[in-house]
């Protein structure tokens, strides 16, 4: 095994708690990537967030810049940070809830497309997946991804 991509995310709402969310988020994930070093992963695909930020004062943007901030010490050859905006795909293929705001989010982001710059319009989960597919196996240092260059060509 040469890569290992890390895609667990949830809400704080789902999560029932901060702690519970951090469990998740962070935990879990930096666990993970942890076991796949031990067993052999040289370069890493991580799915963060639009904010991440270590020394952010939103729970969530710091959490995921925490992460972001482990995993870059862990010393992969290559280590690959997705930082898309809104996610949309099939949440009920996930059995994922679809939160109201970001209903709305999607909808107005669909109608108001051309006007809004690349790094914040809506992307698929899927384009978030190719992106990383195609850079995580040649990854070498540390790259952030923002949304804009993962947004398919139109």
């Amino acid at each position: 095994m040469d890569e290992v991509y890390l895609a667990l995310g949830t809400t704080i709402r789902v999560a029932g708690s901060q702690p519970a969310f951090r469990a998740i988020d962070f935990d879990a994930n930096l666990a993970v990537a942890v076991a796949a070093q031990v067993a052999g992963a040289r370069r890493l695909g991580l799915v963060s967030a639009m904010g991440a930020d270590s020394q952010s004062r939103i729970f969530y943007n710091r959490v995921k810049g925490e992460l972001e901030a482990a995993l870059d010490g862990l010393g992969y050859e290559g280590v690959v940070i997705a930082r898309p905006s809104i996610l949309h795909g099939d949440r009920d293929a996930l059995g994922q809830p679809l939160r109201k705001g970001e209903k709305l989010a999607l909808q107005v982001s669909r109608w108001l497309r051309p006007l809004i710059p690349d790094d914040y319009r809506a992307i698929a989960a899927a384009d978030v997946a190719r992106a990383l597919l195609r850079t995580v196996p040649v990854a070498h240092g540390s790259q952030v991804l923002p949304s804009g260059r993962m947004q398919p060509v139109s």
